[in-house]
Order: structure tokens, then sequence, then C-alpha cells
């Protein structure tokens, strides 16, 4: 039997970030300013974000981007993480498949989220930036950004969508632990949530109305900037250490994925793993196939219509061209909140546009069910999030099986659930539905995006 875990040195921890823009055959459509409608330009984005990280959303012909000293040395307390071969979960599936994943759940976060909060906090600190905001959903984005923040000297606000706010207490904890200030959004703390609550009080919040108060409080606060955790093609960048590290595993275990799986609310770890071995079906011809594993309540990608809309429910931030279910869009209240996302971001968008990646929609029972078959076969208790890159992974396998074809999947492990447990309970309880939405559901909120595509 080969070795189960692939551990990759210190050393060989990323020097550069892979920037697929620069050699994508067809860039995306550029993002454009809500009212003159014209290209966003470096000088737009740079009071909402960092200089730096403003720069690397424009750039379009640098393939490769120099992750800065400071950030690499902090990625070396938990990277490289494992590639790990899932014998257990191969056998309980009877499938000729191999398994792998790679675990972004070693981070003293338990998510991946840390490889762009350290490096979005390292740029505001070096600009001179004294505070940041944010939002987060389930909470591993504001979770990472209070840890960075606290590494950089920064001080943090994390809006944080209601709904998980209450499910999810001991992610709020644990942003306060490193000196976070966590707000429940909507919050009467900013004119936007002031909005959302007068028109409807028992709203439960989304990530399109975090991001809203997280803007308006950076442009309101002196010497502040608005950090974002997923959707942009900076963070996709940053993420790209994920895909780099495993590309070298999987040369180290003699085998090349067939399929690449992630999880997709935003699309930061999906892309992460993906962009690095995706440049070879750009470049080279081959024929991997990328999967996207979205929530069936929020299913952007599947059933989304692709036209400019904000990112945002008030409109604050710049239209993206995107595949969207509209910003009003209301998700259900599932426990995968970091999914619960109205839109994919530009590049990903592109992509799916040119059918370089393919999208999933996985019910809430059945990827829970994959959850616990994960867990009990490989001993780790995933994400919700995760779950569902799991239960399209464990899909595939079957498929294999019923084809009699040993395909080579690789999935990411975005991140750990230890902090989740009460989902779980949910679960086992049977307290836990699956949430259909109708054609006309999606209609509501997308029959008035302006038609600018």
């Amino acid at each position: 039997m080969k070795t189960k875990k692939i551990i990759l040195p210190e050393s060989e921890i990323p020097t550069h970030w892979y920037n697929i823009v620069a050699e994508m055959k067809n860039k995306p459509l550029p993002m454009i300013h809500p009212e003159t409608k014209k290209p966003l330009t470096v000088d737009d984005l740079s009071p909402i974000f960092s200089q730096e990280v403003s720069r690397q959303e424009l750039n379009t012909t640098d393939a490769w981007i120099e992750i800065p000293e400071e950030v690499r040395e902090k990625y070396k307390i938990y990277r490289p993480s494992p590639l790990v071969r899932a014998y257990g979960l191969e056998k309980v599936l009877d499938t000729p498949a191999h398994i792998y994943f790679k675990n972004e759940s070693v981070s003293p976060v338990g998510s991946h989220k840390l490889n762009s909060a350290l490096a979005q906090a390292y740029y505001c600190k070096k600009e001179g930036v004294t505070n940041i905001t944010t939002e987060t959903g389930a909470g591993q984005w504001g979770t990472a950004l209070a840890f960075a923040a606290k590494t950089f000297g920064l001080e943090l606000a994390v809006y944080m969508v209601k709904v998980s706010y209450r499910q999810k207490p001991y992610r709020r904890s644990l942003m306060q632990t490193w000196g976070a200030e966590v707000i429940a959004s909507p919050s009467m703390s900013t004119r936007a949530g002031r909005k959302i609550i007068t028109d409807n009080p028992t709203y439960q919040g989304s990530l399109g109305t975090a991001i809203s108060e997280a803007i308006e409080l950076a442009l309101q606060t002196p010497n502040c900037r608005y950090t974002l955790g997923s959707v942009m093609n900076h963070v996709a960048l940053h993420q790209t250490v994920i895909g780099l590290e495993a590309e070298k595993q999987m040369e180290m275990a003699g085998e090349f994925p067939d399929i690449i799986i992630g999880c997709f609310g935003g699309g930061s770890n999906f892309s992460g793993l993906s962009y690095p071995f995706m440049r070879h079906n750009i470049k080279n011809g081959n024929k991997t196939r990328f999967i996207a594993a979205e929530p069936s309540s929020c299913p952007k990608l599947t059933r989304g219509v692709f036209q400019y809309d904000h990112g945002d429910e008030a409109g604050y931030t710049p239209l993206i061209p995107m595949y969207t279910l509209g910003r009003h869009f209301s998700p259900a209240n599932i426990h995968a909140g970091g999914l619960r996302y109205h839109g994919a971001g530009a590049t990903i968008s592109q992509l799916m546009q040119e059918n370089l990646i393919e999208a999933v929609d996985i019910p809430q029972l059945e990827s829970f069910e994959a959850g616990i078959t994960f867990a009990r076969t490989e001993g780790i208790i995933p994400a919700p999030e995760s779950s569902h890159a799991i239960a399209a992974a464990i899909r595939e396998a079957q498929k294999a099986k019923e084809e009699g074809v040993a395909k080579t999947i690789l999935f990411n492990l975005s991140g750990h659930g230890f902090v989740d447990m009460a989902a779980y309970d949910s679960y086992f309880s049977g307290d836990l539905i699956n949430y259909e939405l109708t054609d006309a559901d999606i209609e509501k909120t997308t029959a008035n995006l302006e038609k600018i595509i």
C-alpha cells in the first residue's frame, strides 16, 4: 500500500502565487463603476481595499506574483498542508477510483482562509492601515482574519451573518479570543443594516448584507480598509498555494487528477486548488474536469444568470460580471453558512461560460451524510461547507464504480467541523431539511438585474 499522507518539506512552500487571468485565452469581463459604467481602475478600488491587492485584482499580465517573505514566514506555521489518500473512503464505497484530499483543516484557524487573510493583513499593515473590516458567513473567514489581524497588529471589526452568529457561537468566540469585535448582521450600526432591519425586522442576514455593512464602516472610519474572503481575483490568487503544493504532492504519489472538486460559496478554496491544475488545460490541452459543489439552496452556478451585479446587498460594491441569483436573494438558513452567497467571481464566471468548469448542486442532507461517511472512514469531522465537496467526490467515485474506470479524484477539505457540532446535533436529531428553490423564486431576484451583458 502507498503512503497514506504525503508531506512536503517547508522549503517547498510556494514562493509565488499563480494568476490564472494572465493565461486565460478570454479574459473576464471587467468590473465596472456602477455610476459611470466604465472599467474600474486601481484608484477606484484603493479607497476600499489596500493598494497592493487593488493592483493584484486588476493584474491581467503577470502569471506569477511573488509572495512577500513576511507572509511566507507566517505560512510556515501550517504549510505545506498534507495531501492524503482516502483509503478508508475508497474501501467503504468499493470504488476503483483513487480519492485524494488536500487537508487545509490543519491551519491554526481550521480552514484554508488563512492563506489570504495573512496576505491581506500584511499589505494593510505595510501601507500604514490601522483598522480593517470584513464580513463572515459561517465564521471561517472572520476567524482567519482575526488571527491575521492580531499577527500584524491591526484592529478588526467583523460583521457576521446573523443566522450564523446564533448557530455558531464558538466561531464568534474564536474571533473574540484573537481580539476582533464581532457584530451580528444586519445590525443597527450602519445605514445599510438599519434599512434592512426596518424593511424586514426578522431577516437573518446574508453575506451580501454583511459585506454592505463592512464596506460602509471601512469608508467611514479613518485609516481603515475592507478585506474580503472570497469572490475577488486577488483572494483566489492567494489561495493558489493550495493547488501549487498539491501539484508536487500528486507527482510524488505518481498520479495526476482526472477530477478536481471544491465546495463553492464565492470560490476561494475551489479556485485555490483548481487554478494551478487548470493552467495545464488552458496551455497544454489537458482534460482534467473541475467540479464546483454548491448547495441546492443557493445554486448560482447551476441555476443563476450571467449578468453584471453588485457583490453586496446595498449596492456599495462595483458591478461584477457574475453568475448570480441577484443581490437581494435571501438564502435558506443552511448550516453551511460559508456557501450562502448569491454570486460567483468574475474569473470563475468566465471559466464557467467557456465550460472549463462544471457545477453540481448538493442538497443539505446529502452533504451531511457524506460528511459523516468521511468522518467514520478518515477520522476527520469536516466543516459543513467541505462536506459538499465530499458529496460530489462520492458521486464521482460511484460513477467510476459503475463504469469500471479507475479515476483519480482530488478534492479540497477546506476546513474541519470541530466548532460546527451543533449542526451535526441538528442532523442526528432529524431537525435538518432540504430546501427547494422554484424557478419563480429565482426569477424574483434576477428579473430586475440591469441588462448590461
